[in-house]
């Protein structure tokens, strides 16, 4: 079974080597010059598969008004004339009710220890030097009615199997000593200790040269695809500047790609993208040595070998330059100040970039209407994180194994159905 993967980040890659160990010939198509130049590149390194609150939750509902009126704001929304844009938004804020937000908690967590799980098998399989470490994360809270949210939202993810723990000022400098100077208030934070970081482009491009070497999957680069042709309700052909690649299956890995893919095939996939930053600089001996994330300003850093990740904001809509600049000085000035001898900031490196987020921060995995087309997108923040264990249910659907965890919460028809009339409309041919 010849399987043509869009998507050269590291859920695409990551899918690639799935299928290809099932037996798959595999080819794998991705726009850029080169693998992992998208939200691949230089996210915010942390593999967090115990923290996975969605974005779209009632606390986050209560502070939205004060977070988009805040000019220099972890949450930034510039508004568009695009209907894409306004569906999102509405989608999210029906997401925002408690019972959804648990019901999402429950899922992702799901999906998080599934990852894990596959993440270390393919890694005992297949060394692969990412400056990987399991290091625990610290989630800190400034505000005292925040930190009681983050316990609640503990409790109920201890009841699902996490394993965390609340810990106070003292505790958290105790079992950190970097944030012995951290720069503003500290009511406590929540400890994850099995946590992990690691440099996502640097996997991404030690996982695709070992699919290649033992597997033979073919990785094209500079190819992106310009439209799926179809007949008689399964695709045919990708359509590319160098020519159509045909396939038994096809899955779609393109991130913010995706959606302007399928638009022309009759379906609407609400993905949509989310710019983030980062810095990345040299760590210094006062840097810490847990993941950390400062949830005031959403910012995470990660250590990373000798070097220091620092990523973080959510910004809604397109940025001028002249923004995105502004954006990258505020996130090393509240670096700075968070954690002022943790780096030398000065010598920084800096990314800009957009997140493939769907309304309820679930990924899309899974079937479609087209008999042997499947996703895996739309993973927002959390791609590096559910990359290998999304990457094994598609691959098992794909090769006709049963997943080992069930798809319906990560369908495309869990916001409408796919049966009818949908599936009934389609055109016979293109």
């Amino acid at each position: 079974m010849h399987v043509c993967v869009l998507g050269g980040g590291v859920i695409g890659v990551t899918t690639a080597y799935s299928l290809a160990r099932r037996g798959c010939q595999v080819t794998l198509l991705e726009a850029g010059s080169s693998l992992a130049q998208g939200a691949s590149q230089a996210n915010g390194a942390q593999l967090s598969y115990s923290y996975v609150a969605p974005l779209a939750s009632p606390d986050t509902l209560k502070h939205l008004p004060a977070m988009l009126l805040q000019g220099e704001g972890a949450l930034r929304f510039r508004p568009e004339l695009s209907p894409a844009q306004w569906r999102w938004c509405l989608a999210f804020l029906r997401a925002c009710t408690g019972s959804r937000a648990a019901r999402t908690t429950a899922e992702l967590l799901a999906l998080g220890a599934y990852s894990r799980q596959q993440l270390h098998a393919l890694l005992a399989e297949a060394p692969i030097e990412f400056d990987h470490t399991a290091s625990g994360k610290l989630v800190l809270y400034r505000d005292p009615a925040a930190f009681a949210v983050a316990c609640a939202q503990m409790a109920l993810q201890a009841r699902l199997g996490s394993e965390q723990a609340a810990l106070d000022r003292d505790a958290c400098i105790a079992l950190e000593p970097a944030l012995a100077g951290f720069g503003g208030p500290l009511t406590g934070a929540i400890h994850t200790p099995s946590e992990e970081t690691g440099d996502c482009r640097r996997f991404t491009e030690g996982l695709a040269t070992l699919a290649a070497s033992r597997h033979g999957v073919r990785f094209l680069t500079g190819q992106p695809a310009r439209r799926l042709r179809h007949a008689g309700g399964r695709l045919r052909a990708v359509e590319t500047e160098g020519g159509a690649i045909g396939a038994d299956g096809f899955v779609l890995a393109a991130g913010t790609g995706s959606a302007a893919l399928l638009a022309p095939l009759g379906l609407d996939l609400p993905v949509y993208p989310l710019r983030g930053y980062s810095l990345t600089a040299p760590i210094t001996a006062q840097g810490p040595r847990l993941s950390i994330t400062d949830l005031h300003h959403k910012i995470v850093f990660a250590p990373l070998g000798g070097r220091l990740r620092v990523a973080g904001m959510v910004d809604l809509g397109r940025a001028a330059p002249a923004t995105e600049a502004a954006r990258l000085a505020l996130l090393q000035r509240q670096a700075r100040t968070a954690l002022p001898e943790a780096a030398e900031y000065d010598r920084a490196e800096t990314w800009r970039g957009a997140r493939p987020a769907s309304p309820d921060s679930k990924p899309f995995l899974g079937a479609t209407p087209f008999a042997n087309l499947w996703l895996n997108t739309g993973h927002g923040a959390l791609g590096f994180t559910f990359a290998a264990g999304s990457a094994a249910l598609v691959a098992d659907l794909a090769t006709g194994a049963a997943p080992a965890l069930p798809l319906d919460p990560f369908s495309l028809d869990r916001r409408v159905p796919l049966a009818a009339p949908l599936a009934a409309s389609l055109p016979r041919a293109a």
